[in-house]
Parts: C-alpha cells; sequence; structure tokens
C-alpha cells in the first residue's frame, strides 16, 4: 500500500507545472540620482519571461538642475525650472545572476521623449539587483548609462533605487 501512495504522490509531483517565477508582472518606481546634476524617476511595468529574463515598458521624467545666477545656490526656483525632459520606452533584461532570492540583469533599452522644444531618442544600457521579499515586493537598484540622442546631456550616468509591486 505504501508504495502505491509513493508512485501516486511521484507521479501528481509530475504532473504539476512549476514556474519559477515565469510571467510575474510588476509595476515598477525609481528613483535616483544622476551625474551631473539630474534626478530620474521612473515608473513602468515589467513582464518576467522564461529564465528569469524580463521586459520592462517605462515612463521616465528627468530633471537638471543648476545653480541661481542671483544667489549662487540651488534655489527651489533653478532647482524646478532648469532642464527637464521626458520619455517613454522599452526595454530587455537578460539574467545574468541568479541567486537564491535575488536576481541580477543587464537592461538594453531604447526610449523616445521630448524636453521643452525639441524630440529626444534614447539608448539605455545598464545592470539591475533585485531582491524579492516574503510579502512579494521586489526592492532593486540600478547602475544605469543613458545616451540621449539631441538632449542636453549627451551622456546621463547614475544609481537609481526603487520598488516593485506584484500585480496579477
Amino acid at each position: 500500500m505504501k508504495k502505491i501512495w509513493m508512485i501516486g504522490i511521484v507521479l501528481f509531483g509530475l504532473s504539476v507545472k512549476a514556474n519559477a517565477s515565469d510571467g510575474d508582472k510588476f509595476v515598477q518606481v525609481g528613483t535616483g540620482l544622476l551625474y551631473q546634476r539630474g534626478w530620474d524617476v521612473t515608473i513602468g511595468l515589467e513582464q518576467e519571461t522564461r529564465y528569469h529574463n524580463a521586459w520592462e515598458y517605462f515612463g521616465n521624467v528627468y530633471l537638471k538642475w543648476e545653480d541661481c545666477s542671483s544667489c549662487g545656490h540651488v534655489c527651489p526656483e533653478s532647482f524646478w525650472k532648469s532642464y527637464r525632459a521626458w520619455g517613454v520606452g522599452a526595454a530587455y533584461k537578460p539574467a545574468v545572476v541568479r541567486t537564491r532570492n535575488s536576481v541580477g540583469r543587464i537592461r538594453l533599452g531604447a526610449s523616445v521623449g521630448s524636453d521643452r522644444d525639441k524630440f529626444l531618442g534614447g539608448v539605455h544600457v545598464g545592470y539591475e539587483q533585485n531582491y524579492a521579499m516574503r510579502s512579494g515586493l521586489v526592492l532593486f537598484w540600478q547602475v544605469k548609462s543613458d545616451l540621449m540622442i539631441n538632449g542636453k546631456d549627451l551622456f546621463r550616468t547614475g544609481l537609481v533605487l526603487g520598488v516593485k509591486f506584484p500585480i496579477k
């Protein structure tokens, strides 16, 4: 009788499909500082594919502040009313490092957007490390490097911290 139960349990275990986070979806929010005097806020949707790879569809806002010409410091006027740009795009993120509760991915993407005057194009390269929490939340950090075509900054590089919220 024990052999029959064991065979039944093994057959049941083999017939159940197990997916290791394949197909999970997240809404992500990240913010960080970029060189030189830049602030980036990104909101996106991430969908994991096979083998912990992922696609990200994002929108971001970039703000570059300067010293105030009258006082020589950064004041609210020179912070909020300096150079601003926005963009939307997509990034493919193949997994390169996988541990028990974390995954590291290279981030390769492109975006289009605008500042106040002209059209912008962007090529994005970076590294992202994700840490899964017990509650389903994912904390992440990114080292990002952006090549902005037709923008005030040709290169933007910096560190972004954020959180991903699971959706069904």
